[in-house]
């Protein structure tokens, strides 16, 4: 089939997310047959370097052969099972694994990043009830994006969805973020959130940040100290801390966990994208025997958690995580990606020269091209993106804002290319 086929059949039909269906009028929506390594490739046979990771989840590569031969194992033995009253190896694997290299107690599964985040403030808000408090209200950062369900929507602050839906919303209360990656302003915003600490914090059930960098916040990052401190200012005021590392887990900022570079352990952790290399839904919640202990009773205390989902702990879904997790231990993964991050560092420097370059930025594997505050209205960023798809590389901008997430495996050729086009794109968006 032709393009131009699909693309007709698809626009009759589909309702795509995070998109004005009127702007596929002028702007074609691209049929994709198949992927393989960095690269997707159309029914017309024209390749993409997929710089986004398809929205962030790509590690390894497309149609990886490890991971697709390990779904096949799973596919030929159990591909579902309720996980209510029943388990299966691989759940228990990979429970066991993720406690292992994080430190936490407990695994709790979900579907997908939202989900991980429901589940995370109903557990902790849920916390709170069983030792006899009730405590409505959420903390978050300014900036802040968790999800598109109401309660991930209520804990973030994205202004769009949250006019549009506010009567629906959650209480929540937000805290001022660093205006970049230094010390001082780190300092700066843990004083104005130590003074809302001090005011709410008999309210508040937990609070919620997406530690190093904001991804759908325009790439904001912000420094290893400020997410320290606000660990520290939860220990003293008896908040828990909720890490969104949905998007940025898995060696994306330059640890395996960005937590880590904080030296710091939530009372949460929400994990997603990643942890299936990509290629299926599913999320956890991993969390301490401290909170799982305050749900265990018998039954007719009514304090069992409240949460449940279809396809809970998925047994192919859970196989293509074990099988990513075994490609981290195999290959070496964090060490390789600080060699490519430092090249598309030093790559990156040219941007600088660019008169219409407002500022660039770097967390591990994470890289951001800022473009000068141009109207919204003017849609820079998706002339960018346009220009990439011409040029055989997906852009996908936030604003103005262009950025590099590629799957681990993108060589130094692919990089240059990824580089070079938007390089081109932005120096000539205005013409």
């Amino acid at each position: 089939m032709k393009n131009s086929e699909i693309m007709k059949k698809d626009l009759k039909y589909n309702w795509h997310p995070c998109t004005q269906m009127k702007d596929h009028e002028f702007l074609p929506i691209i049929p994709i047959k198949k992927g393989k390594g960095v690269y997707l490739y159309d029914f017309e046979g024209n390749s993409y370097i997929d710089a986004i990771s398809s929205w962030w989840v790509n590690l390894f590569g497309h149609s990886n052969e490890y991971i697709n031969q390990k779904i096949n194992e799973q596919l030929n033995t159990l591909e579902h099972v309720i996980f209510a009253g029943f388990t299966h190896e691989g759940a228990i694997k990979l429970a066991e694994r993720l406690c292992k290299i994080t430190g936490f107690d407990k695994v709790f599964y979900a579907d997908n990043g939202s989900s991980a985040v429901e589940v995370a403030i109903k557990m902790s808000f849920h916390y709170w009830k069983n030792k006899g408090e009730t405590r409505p209200l959420f903390f978050s950062l300014e900036n802040s994006y968790h999800g598109e369900t109401i309660g991930a929507l209520s804990v973030g602050d994205v202004g769009l969805y949250k006019d549009t839906y506010k009567e629906i919303l959650i209480k929540n209360i937000t805290i001022p973020i660093p205006k970049n990656q230094s010390e001082d302003e780190a300092q700066k915003a843990l004083k104005k959130a130590e003074e809302i600490f001090q005011k709410h914090h008999k309210k508040v059930s937990s609070l919620i940040i997406e530690p190093l960098v904001q991804c759908a916040g325009y790439m904001k990052m912000h420094s290893p100290s400020f997410v320290k401190g606000l660990r520290e200012l939860c220990d003293k005021y008896d908040i828990h801390m909720i890490a969104d590392e949905i998007a940025v887990g898995f060696g994306r900022t330059g640890s395996m966990f960005a937590c880590e570079q904080a030296g710091i352990k939530p009372d949460f952790m929400c994990l997603s994208k990643g942890l299936t290399g990509g290629y299926l839904p599913l999320s956890v919640v991993l969390t301490t025997d401290k909170i799982y202990m305050a749900f265990y009773c018998d039954y007719k205390e009514l304090k069992a958690f409240l949460h449940s989902h279809s396809y809970t702990a998925n047994p192919l879904g859970i196989a293509a995580a074990n099988a990513t997790l075994d490609i981290f231990e195999k290959e070496n993964v964090i060490e390789k990606n600080k060699e490519k991050s430092k090249y598309i560092w030093e790559s990156m420097q040219k941007f600088k020269e660019l008169p219409n370059v407002k500022e660039i930025r770097q967390t591990g594997m994470i890289s951001a091209i800022e473009m000068i505050d141009y109207p919204w209205e003017k849609r820079m960023g998706l002339k960018v993106y346009e220009y990439g798809l011409k040029n055989g590389v997906l852009l996908r901008p936030l604003g103005n804002v262009i950025y590099f997430m590629p799957p681990y495996i993108i060589n130094k050729e692919e990089i240059d290319k990824m580089i070079n086009t938007a390089y081109e794109g932005i120096k000539n968006v205005e013409k």
